[in-house]
């Protein structure tokens, strides 16, 4: 069989995918990202600054919906990776020249394969039917020179874009460099599909050509690559020709000749062929997870932070008004009713609706497993309550002596009660971060958990500092 027969049953055959769990597969990851884009569930204050994020989200889930296959070159500059991409779709859109780093930014453009029956003529994207899927097209994507300058923005660039990918090229043009290993070893860490391609064989005689295919083979890749994903291709070839002087004679002069890639297409159509689709479900998948990870990391930190300034405010609120009331009846209801405030007012942030009677139970709850802390607030009120309100009593006929005491007793009763608050906040944040459940520990476990993680003394003092700034200013 000819290329050129070859050609035409490879180009009508790509992505007959009759794979039946790989449909499966693939309409499930459809719906999966579907569901993740239509219920992400930020406020607005959460999606400040995370709008590349959740664009990328929306990208991957048309990407599914066109099942498009994105395929990126890799290498070092002056290894032929544009010429490669040119090579495969058959003609020149690629920038190429002897220039170092001609690629500046990632370029992309999508694979026209010819003699496609269902490809519309004057389109230049491939368009193929897939089993339920409609169209479907190849997209090859360029990418800097690894070795250029400014480096480390274009690796970045370069991780993104193997991110996003679902088959990766890595181009050398010989023995490869510590350098290009390194870069290849990088990219293996993305855990995508790779084929590393031995570009401009037509410079190298035969022997030299397989010495150095057995020692990247057998030495240099043996750890990363199989000798199945390693091609070596000719992307723009240059043939000697005979060509005739103005004056008659004859001399040699090197030519461009047709490109060698038939191996590498081969390649890459036997890929997609056998697990194309699988290929693009599961490369989606993963960097939609990775995405939406960064994505639940910000919208947790985000609302770890305004809880925790929740929290602090009703210790502070709760310490004032411990500190402030004389009346140990009334010591109690008031920080009970901040206490319940607290809890409605992170049930809202968590969005875990939340009643009255509800936060009141969970209050409650809460206490009755915080041992020590609660009863040294009861005790504190209970005790310190009395003596406050005897001290406060008796300022007038002391002249103001017994200020001195009150103050002291009241931080000291402050103090307690905000500690007490400090860690209702933090049980309560925890129960709320879980969906409204204790997790597997149950309460006891939970709440023992954080009141160990908790700095006591360190929390206690700066209720003191905060309140005798209030209270003094």
């Amino acid at each position: 069989m000819n290329y050129s027969a070859l050609d035409q049953e490879l180009d009508s055959a790509i992505f007959s995918f009759d794979d039946i769990q790989a449909e499966l597969n693939y309409k499930k990851a459809q719906n999966a990202l579907r569901d993740l884009v239509g219920n992400l569930d930020l406020t607005s204050q959460e999606r400040a600054g995370l709008e590349s994020e959740i664009e990328d989200l929306a990208t991957m889930l048309d990407k599914l919906d066109q099942s498009l296959v994105q395929i990126a070159a890799f290498g070092m500059v002056g290894r032929g990776k544009s010429s490669v991409l040119n090579a495969l779709l058959g003609k020149n859109v690629f920038e190429t020249g002897p220039l170092h780093g001609v690629t500046r930014t990632h370029q992309d453009a999508s694979w026209q394969l010819e003699n496609e029956p269902e490809a519309q003529s004057n389109s230049e994207v491939l368009r193929v039917t897939l089993p339920s899927l409609g169209n479907s097209q190849i997209q090859l994507i360029d990418t800097p020179g690894i070795d250029e300058v400014d480096g480390e923005t274009r690796e970045t660039l370069a991780r993104q874009v193997a991110r996003q990918a679902d088959l990766l090229l890595f181009i050398i043009s010989g023995d490869m460099t510590k350098v290009e290993f390194e870069a290849l070893s990088q990219l293996r860490e993305v855990g995508k599909p790779m084929l590393l391609v031995f570009n401009k064989i037509d410079q190298y005689p035969d022997a030299d050509r397989i010495a150095i295919y057995h020692k990247i083979r057998d030495e240099r890749v043996r750890e990363l690559l199989s000798p199945d994903e390693i091609v070596m291709v000719a992307a723009s070839p240059l043939v000697a020709q005979a060509v005739r002087r103005p004056d008659g004679t004859r001399t040699v002069q090197r030519q461009p000749g047709t490109p060698q890639v038939m191996d590498l297409k081969l390649k890459i159509l036997e890929i997609l062929h056998r697990e194309g689709k699988s290929l693009v479900a599961l490369n989606t998948m993963l960097y939609a997870d990775d995405v939406n990870e960064q994505l639940v990391q910000r919208k947790m930190q985000i609302r770890d932070d305004c809880a925790n300034q929740i929290i602090w405010k009703s210790v502070m609120a709760k310490a004032v008004a411990i500190a402030l009331n004389p009346l140990t009846v009334v010591d109690l209801l008031s920080g009970a009713i901040i206490d319940v405030a607290m809890i409605l007012t992170l049930s809202k942030l968590y969005g875990i609706p939340m009643t009255q009677t509800g936060a009141v139970g969970l209050l409650q709850k809460i206490a009755l497993t915080m041992g020590g802390i609660s009863a040294s607030e009861l005790l504190a009120n209970l005790g310190l309550s009395s003596l406050k309100s005897l001290l406060g009593i008796s300022a007038p006929m002391t002249g103001g002596a017994s200020l001195a005491p009150y103050l002291s007793v009241a931080l000291t009763q402050a103090g307690v009660a905000g500690v007490s608050c400090y860690g209702i906040g933090q049980v309560t944040k925890t129960y709320l971060l879980n969906g409204a459940s204790w997790g597997p520990d149950g309460p006891k476990a939970v709440v023992t958990r954080i009141l160990t993680s908790l700095d006591e003394t360190s929390i206690l003092n700066r209720i003191k500092h905060e309140l005798s700034a209030k209270l003094f200013s």
